[in-house]
């Protein structure tokens, strides 16, 4: 059965595909940002995360002119997914964004889980790993990059969505309701894998990235799966495809830009280096969107 959601940021890079792929799956989306997304079937409104009154009006408001007519007053949400933010570093200064996205963050959560939401999902990023927005080069601790890595990010953007999955597992423990943080990969558009031929001639350009991906449509299953799956409490899942972008093994990769960095466990050859080993496991991801089907040998 389809839920009611409440969505921010559904105007953005990765909103945009996920908001359309949840409306196809049967829910009902209600989109909160600065812009409106125009897409049959969504609702929208304009609020600012960072106002913790808006959100909770937002939460507690008709969607539509059309839910004046059934004279049955505010219906509730059934769950809040949380994109919206200042998507990295060099947008805003540093200040700017790490307020922006931690403030934002705490007061989406707060607002759903006061007002009786189980079922919150945020975006995270791979950016807490520490390599994407590094002074220089940085080897990892261990690899592939799992849920249990020690994140420790020198960027403000990063250390944004590390604390952000903080405050997620504190109002989880306080509440008991599901908190899921999603560490988002480079999200890519169907359009974008006319960029993959010199990805794979030059992979020195995806170190940063640590030749990972999440296609947009594929996020858009990942949201769906963890508004399916209840019954977690605060969880931690890397949000990227299967393989890296690259023609060559994940273990030659490493050997090449990470020499000497250990593999914490046996990986296929064919697997990303930020392992979605979790979401397969748990909540049943099957990739739809592999690169190698877009992008012409």
């Amino acid at each position: 059965m389809g839920k009611r959601i409440l969505f921010t940021g559904g105007s953005g890079k990765a909103g945009r595909h996920v908001v359309p792929w949840l409306i196809d799956a049967g829910h009902q989306v209600h989109n909160i940002d600065l812009v409106p997304l125009d897409h049959p079937g969504v609702t929208n409104l304009k609020a600012d995360i960072t106002d913790s009154g808006q959100i909770f009006n937002a939460l507690t408001m008709h969607t539509d002119f059309a839910d004046l007519e059934h004279g049955r007053g505010v219906q509730p949400f059934d769950a809040v997914v949380h994109f919206a933010a200042i998507p990295r570093i060099l947008i805003e200064p540093d200040n700017v964004t790490f307020a922006a996205n931690t403030l934002g963050t705490y007061n989406v959560i707060e607002a759903a889980v006061k007002l009786g939401i189980r079922k919150v999902i945020i975006a995270s990023s791979e950016t807490t790993y520490g390599i994407c927005f590094a002074e220089g080069h940085r080897d990892p601790h261990y690899l592939p990059f799992d849920e249990d890595y020690d994140v420790n990010p020198m960027d403000s953007y990063g250390l944004s969505k590390v604390c952000n999955e903080k405050t997620a597992r504190a109002f989880a423990e306080r509440t008991g309701a599901d908190v899921y943080a999603l560490r988002i990969g480079n999200v890519i558009e169907p359009h974008e894998y006319s960029m993959f031929p010199d990805f794979i001639a030059r992979p020195e350009t995806r170190l940063r990235n640590a030749w990972s991906y999440i296609d947009a449509r594929d996020l858009g299953q990942i949201v769906h799966l963890c508004l399916e799956k209840d019954g977690l409490g605060f969880e931690v899942f890397n949000a990227v495809n299967d393989t890296v972008t690259a023609d060559v093994s994940v273990q030659d990769l490493a050997e090449r830009f990470f020499p000497g960095v250990e593999f914490k466990y046996e990986v296929d050859p064919n697997s990303g280096m930020i392992s979605n080993r979790k979401i397969r496991e748990v909540l049943g991801f099957n990739e739809a969107h592999n690169w190698r089907n877009y992008v012409k040998a």
